[in-house]
Order: structure tokens, then C-alpha cells, then sequence
């Protein structure tokens, strides 16, 4: 049993920070006036997202079955109650679910009565990073330290550049890239 929590863990580790590379150069992918970072979000953000959702399948699957182990007695409780876990599972099964609703929608969007376009897609998919990162925060205990400096911020940095990225799509910010010069 002990093995499934490392595994668990360490999933959960490596998933979380890839769904925020996978958000941050899906932010970047149609962003012109990024330079560089457009042009390299370009070059990985399916491959990114991709492993993202690889880690995240993988830590769903031992997170249930973690918790399976822990509400039938065979793994020690946690530091907090049975409540507290189950309602941070169902967090993290919101955000997992919303996330394969995401990919399907990508992979196939004539499965649904009429086709999503990529901005359908993408709400969904940052519906899924949201529920993801509240599930991290609540229930991520391991990272209970790296809250305040890491994720604020790093949540914090996220919204900045998809302000950024919205104002100048809307015309009400120039760049160097979008400004014509005479």
C-alpha cells in the first residue's frame, strides 16, 4: 500500500506543474506578440498538455485507489478526517473529469451535437486547471508549505499573461509586434 501513496504523489507532483505549463503555452499558442514564447509554445504545448493529462490520469487512478486503501482500513488515516479526504477526492475527480471532457472535445468534436470550437475546448479545460488547483491546494498536503510562495504567485503570473493576452486580441493593448510602423 505504501507504494500506491508514493506513486500517488509523485504523480500528483509531476501532473500538477505540467497542467500549468500546459495552460501557460496554451495562453501563449495564438499570441503573436509573445516573440519567442509563442513561437516555443507553439512547439510544445500539445505534446505538454498531452503528458499533462498522462500524469493526471495516472494520479486520479492511484489517488482513488489510495483513498480506497485508507476508508477500508488498509492504509493508515491521513492527518485530517475522512470527510475532509473525500471531499478533496471529489475535487480532484471534478477537475480529472473535466479535463477527459476537454481532450474528448479536442480529439473528437463531432462526438457531440454540434462541434466545439477550441475556445468550448479550452474553458473546459480551464475549468479542469482551476478544479485542479483548488483540489492541490485543499488536499495537497505535501505542498502545504509551497502555498503561499509558489502557487499564489505562480496562479497570480497565469492571469497576468492571460490579461495580457486578451487586451492586446482586443486592440486595447499594443506591442511591438502589433503596432505598424510608417
Amino acid at each position: 500500500m505504501e507504494v500506491i501513496w508514493y506513486l500517488d504523489r509523485g504523480a500528483a507532483l509531476v501532473a500538477y506543474p505540467a497542467l500549468y505549463l500546459a495552460v501557460l503555452t496554451g495562453i501563449l499558442y495564438t499570441a503573436r506578440s509573445f516573440g519567442p514564447l509563442y513561437r516555443l509554445s507553439r512547439r510544445v504545448h500539445i505534446e505538454v498538455s498531452v503528458f499533462a493529462m498522462l500524469m493526471t490520469l495516472l494520479h486520479g487512478v492511484l489517488g482513488v485507489l489510495d483513498t480506497w486503501f485508507i476508508v477500508s482500513g488498509s492504509a493508515p488515516q491521513p492527518a485530517y478526517s475522512t470527510t475532509y479526504l473525500l471531499a478533496g477526492v471529489v475535487v480532484g475527480v471534478g477537475a480529472l473529469q473535466v479535463l477527459v471532457v476537454a481532450v474528448r472535445g479536442f480529439l473528437d468534436a463531432q462526438r457531440f451535437d454540434r462541434p466545439w470550437g477550441p475556445r468550448v475546448v479550452h474553458a473546459f479545460a480551464y475549468g479542469g486547471f482551476v478544479f485542479a488547483t483548488i483540489h492541490a491546494v485543499v488536499i495537497g498536503t505535501d505542498v502545504a508549505g509551497l502555498i503561499r510562495p509558489v502557487f499564489g504567485p505562480a496562479i497570480a503570473f497565469l492571469g497576468y499573461v492571460l490579461l495580457l493576452r486578451l487586451l492586446v486580441a482586443s486592440g486595447q493593448l499594443s506591442t511591438p509586434a502589433t503596432t505598424k510602423h510608417s
